[in-house]
């Protein structure tokens, strides 16, 4: 007896030969989890490597570039917050950045990370590039976009999750 189930026209990969959509589908997401992976690896290790930027005063400092975004910051509170210890606040995201980068990178809690990628993202937005104008020349509104659909998505292929997922599945006795 039929109740008007639709079926798909084309092949998902389950129960026959995968098609080039199919396999693009499936791995869509995976150039922009590279991307935001070395671009945040990169991020922290830059901060964490330059010896201008642990510092609370001086160019090129962390307490410098929050002094200066403060006044024309989204919620100058937060700056404010960071100001008590802008050498250990700038550690902080330096090592937030090297954790988010790793985990989208290698798919472990791949969802946690991008979630953490796109808080970072935000903050900056609200306080470092929030003044810029027109809003689209601040690169973290941009950043932040960029993270929800791995947040949404998580890193459901080529990664520890979906390892430990079929390992999880396999010992179970079902796939």
């Amino acid at each position: 007896m039929t109740h008007g189930m639709r079926t798909q026209t084309h092949g998902t990969g389950l129960h026959g030969p995968r098609t080039w959509r199919d396999t693009a589908a499936q791995y869509a997401l995976l150039p922009l989890r590279l991307f935001l992976g070395v671009t945040f690896v990169y991020a922290g290790l830059d901060k964490l490597t330059d010896s201008a930027f642990k510092r609370s005063a001086g160019t090129g400092s962390i307490g410098e570039t929050m002094r200066a975004a403060r006044d024309s910051s989204a919620i100058p509170a937060l700056v404010d917050l960071a100001l008590k210890s802008p050498v250990g606040f700038g550690c902080a995201i330096a090592l937030g950045e090297l954790a988010v980068g790793i985990g989208v990178l290698l798919g472990l809690l791949g969802r946690l990370a991008a979630l953490g990628g796109a808080l970072i993202s935000l903050s900056l937005w609200l306080t470092v590039s929030w003044a810029s104008t027109p809003y689209y020349y601040g690169n973290d509104l941009a950043y932040l976009m960029a993270w929800l659909p791995l947040v949404l998505a998580g890193t459901p292929y080529l990664s520890l999750d979906a390892a430990w997922r079929t390992r999880r599945r396999g010992s179970h006795g079902y796939l």
